[in-house]
């Protein structure tokens, strides 16, 4: 059978590697099906391996975008989906559904310009926006030229790529456009989902990525970890506090600090354009969603298991990609949760004893 999770050391292979994964009628019974969200996949991949070395449990994970993460949960055809655009409350409760915070992370726009090193370019969300609404169309326009005095910008034609999928990370980036551009809000918005007036669609971060490598003048948007692994130069963006930042860890917890997840239902909490001098803009977190009562038992049992560990075990792994674990307060209200709300016969198919 095709282990847990198919690996690569560089993310901008798995485009074509996660396509094959195992069938989930192959999978043994004791392994773990999910599928959804390319954001978290890097780190996800990791846990696994590190997760089926030490306890012999798999996870089948089908790294497919946010909306086919959905689709598969409320199909019932996987135990898990992972989506980093969340679900509100009452569509969870329509579809019998929980949903967890797993690990959080940034989106960042990514260029193709020869010459020019990672955060010597400068965008604000509204000139980002503009880009993506197809109004600014040279790189040497004048309004990149007002937050780039002294950079020497091309007259270069600008191929803007996005997501041609359903995708969390669509999401987190046009609700960061929305809400510093209230001429994209009205005339595209914010949804995993939308339709680009411009530019070159391909799917996944993995194909964003690829797309951007190989098209000059191009800009995207991805995670940072795949932007990291695949050597892609990043831009600086200007905040809600007016100040340019530059994509890191510090720049995500920034973010993530004014998180208020206790008081959130459902954990609906979204992370973009958050205020702080430090903060990056394009944070957010990624999702699990679960069925309250699910069909197999001890499948998701053993799901929540692997989540468990990865909590207490894999933040240094987390960081080491550059992305954000839950803080520990967060984490035992999500195991509350858990104890609460997923049963089987009325009774907590996970406690603190069953780790």
């Amino acid at each position: 059978m095709t282990s847990a999770f198919v690996r690569c050391a560089a993310f901008g292979a798995l485009a074509v590697l996660s396509v094959s994964v195992a069938p989930l009628s192959v999978a043994s019974a004791a392994d773990i099906s999910g599928a959804g969200a390319t954001f978290p996949y890097p780190i996800y991949a990791k846990w696994a391996d590190a997760y089926k070395k030490e306890t012999g449990t798999g996870l089948n994970y089908q790294s497919i975008g946010s909306g086919g993460g959905i689709k598969q949960i409320k199909a019932k055809t996987v135990t898990f989906g992972a989506s980093d655009m969340p679900l509100k409350p009452e569509e969870l409760e329509q579809a019998g559904l929980i949903q967890f915070p797993m690990i959080m992370g940034g989106v960042v726009p990514v260029v193709n310009l020869k010459g020019l090193k990672s955060g010597e370019v400068k965008l604000s969300g509204t000139v980002l926006a503009n880009i993506y609404m197809g109004e600014i169309t040279k790189w040497n326009d004048p309004q990149i030229k007002a937050l780039n005095p002294d950079v020497n910008l091309p007259n270069t034609a600008i191929a803007p790529v996005y997501r041609s999928d359903g995708s969390g990370t669509n999401f987190l980036f046009t609700d960061y456009l929305s809400k510093t551009s209230p001429k994209f809000k009205t005339q595209i918005g914010a949804n995993s989902s939308v339709q680009w007036p411009a530019g070159i669609g391909a799917k996944g971060n993995e194909g964003v990525a690829n797309m951007v490598k190989q098209t000059d003048g191009s800009i995207g948007y991805v995670e940072y970890a795949y932007a990291k692994q695949n050597n892609i130069t990043y831009v600086g963006l200007q905040n809600k506090d007016g100040k340019t930042v530059v994509p890191k860890i510090e720049a995500f917890q920034a973010a993530a600090a004014n998180a208020d997840w206790a008081n959130s239902k459902g954990y609906y909490v979204i992370l973009t354009d958050e205020p702080g001098a430090d903060s990056w803009p394009i944070t957010g977190a990624s999702f699990i969603l679960m069925y309250k009562n699910p069909q197999d038992v001890a499948v998701s049992a053993e799901a929540l298991k692997f989540f468990d560990w990865a909590y207490k075990n894999g933040a240094k792994m987390a960081t080491d990609l550059d992305y954000v674990p839950m803080p520990e307060a967060v984490v035992s209200l999500v195991q509350k949760t858990w104890s609460q709300s997923i049963q089987a016969d009325g009774k907590p198919i996970w406690t603190a004893s069953a780790k």
